[in-house]
């Protein structure tokens, strides 16, 4: 019996992991970014494993994991700048950024175990393509509260369908160890 709750841990550190070492690397070049370039960014890497799956083949050697990891870290930080909407600063003290991406990433994973109780875990069920699809909408779904200023009639926000994006890329990434 598989332990979601130690696979999306480990899976998050991975992502957590390439996270910091980017940041060490690059700072918080990405305050730049606004929300919709980062949706933007998302969606480039959720079409291009879509692409990959479809095709059967590619030509950049970037594998797909690797992909999945760059959305959970692009919705972290797209959680992160809707925080930080009123603040200015550009560049932010590692200790501070760490701390964001833990909160960000435990509250998202709190989200998870509450939709797992009550789905049952039926994303063990579904293929991978699927939950490539199910990010691709959400991503969509983003795009169209942005196009409509962040107003919405019934639907959740845009911070709840980066969290969903987030466990799906998690799922996908328990899924591809799994079939290894």
């Amino acid at each position: 019996m598989q332990n979601t709750s130690q696979q999306y841990d480990a899976a998050v550190k991975q992502c957590k992991d390439i996270f910091l070492k980017k940041m060490k690397d690059y700072g918080t070049a990405w305050r730049i970014l606004r929300t919709s370039s980062l949706t933007d960014q998302i969606f480039i890497k959720a079409q291009r494993i879509r692409s990959i799956e479809e095709k059967g083949t590619q030509k950049v050697g970037d594998d797909i994991k690797g992909e999945y990891i760059g959305i959970v870290n692009y919705c972290i930080i797209s959680l992160i700048q809707l925080e930080l909407a009123g603040d200015t600063r550009m560049e932010l003290p590692y200790d501070e950024v760490a701390a964001l991406y833990e909160k960000n990433s435990k509250a998202t994973k709190d989200l998870m175990e509450n939709k797992n109780h009550d789905y049952g875990e039926a994303w063990r069920d579904m293929r991978v393509s699927s939950l490539t699809d199910l990010i691709l909408m959400k991503i969509l779904r983003v795009k169209q509260i942005e196009d409509n200023k962040g107003q919405t009639i019934i639907s959740e926000g845009i911070d709840a369908n980066f969290m969903d994006m987030i466990n799906y890329a998690v799922f996908a990434l328990i899924r591809l160890s799994e079939q290894k």
